[in-house]
C-alpha cells in the first residue's frame, strides 16, 4: 500500500490563500481594476479627426438655422468652426472642413444651398482664420471679412438669377424704386427717385451690414475661442472701453 507523502493533505492546495498576504494586499490583488493603456496618436490623425467633427459642427449649424430660423445667433456662428480648425490645424485642415461641409450639406440640402454656405462663409472662416492666427488687426480682419461678405451677398443674387432665370437684382431694384417714388408722393416731395441713386444706396447697406456681422462674428469669436485655449487677437483700445473687457 503506497502512503502519501507527509507535506500532502486533503485540503484543496489549488484554491488555498496564500497566508503571507496581509488583507489589504489580498483586496487589492482579487479587486483590482485593469489598467488603462494610453494610445499615442498622429498629429495628421487627430487634424483629420477634428476636422471632420468641426465640418458636421458647421453642417449641423447651417441646417438648423435654414428650417428652424432660431434667430441672428446661429448665424454669427457659421464661419466660426472654419475659423477654429484654422487656427488649431492650419491652412490645409481648415481647406478640407470646408470641402466637406460642402459635400455634406450638398447631400442633405442639395448643391445651391451647398454653394452658399461656402460663399461666402466657408471663405470667410479660412481668411479670419488666417488672419487670427497672424495675429493681424481687427481693422484690417473685419474690412476684409465685410468684403467677403458682400462679394457672397451679390454672388448669391447671381445664382439664384441663373437658377430662375430672371434679373432678381434689377428686380429688387426696380420694386425700391417704386416704393421710394411711392413714399415721395405721399410726402409730396417733388422729385423722382433714380435708379443709380438707389443702386448706390443697396450696396453701401450691404456694406454696412456686412461690417456690423463681421463685427459680430469676432466679437463672439474672441468669447468662445479664448474659452477654448485658441485666442485671436484682442480687439481695439475703444471697443475694450465699451465692452468694459480687460
Amino acid at each position: 500500500m503506497t502512503t502519501l507523502p507527509e507535506d500532502f493533505n486533503d485540503d484543496n492546495w489549488i484554491d488555498e490563500e496564500d497566508d503571507s498576504l496581509s488583507p489589504e494586499n489580498k483586496e487589492q490583488k482579487y479587486y483590482s481594476s485593469p489598467k488603462l493603456q494610453s494610445y499615442q496618436f498622429k498629429p495628421a490623425t487627430i487634424a483629420l479627426v477634428e476636422s471632420a467633427f468641426l465640418a458636421s459642427t458647421a453642417s449641423l449649424i447651417w441646417l438648423i438655422d435654414y428650417y428652424f430660423r432660431l434667430g441672428p445667433f446661429l448665424k454669427m456662428l457659421f464661419p466660426l468652426p472654419i475659423a477654429l480648425i484654422y487656427l488649431r490645424r492650419g491652412q490645409r485642415a481648415s481647406i478640407i472642413t470646408t470641402i466637406v461641409c460642402g459635400l455634406l450639406l450638398g447631400i442633405l440640402m442639395g448643391p445651391p444651398r451647398s454653394i452658399i454656405y461656402v460663399i461666402p462663409y466657408g471663405l470667410m472662416g479660412i481668411q479670419l482664420g488666417a488672419l487670427w492666427r497672424n495675429g493681424v488687426n481687427w481693422y484690417l480682419s473685419i474690412f476684409i471679412g465685410s468684403f467677403i461678405g458682400c462679394f457672397g451677398f451679390f454672388f448669391r443674387f447671381w445664382l439664384f438669377s441663373i437658377l430662375l432665370g430672371e434679373d432678381l437684382w434689377a428686380y429688387v431694384i426696380s420694386q425700391v424704386t417704386s416704393l421710394a417714388d411711392w413714399i415721395f408722393l405721399k410726402l409730396g416731395i417733388i422729385a423722382e427717385p433714380n435708379i443709380i441713386t438707389i443702386q448706390i444706396l443697396a450696396v453701401v447697406v450691404v456694406l454696412v451690414n456686412n461690417l456690423i456681422y463681421t463685427l459680430t462674428v469676432h466679437l463672439v469669436g474672441l468669447l468662445m475661442f479664448d474659452r477654448l485655449n485658441n485666442p485671436i487677437p484682442r480687439p481695439p483700445q475703444w471697443l475694450k472701453v465699451i465692452l468694459d473687457y480687460e
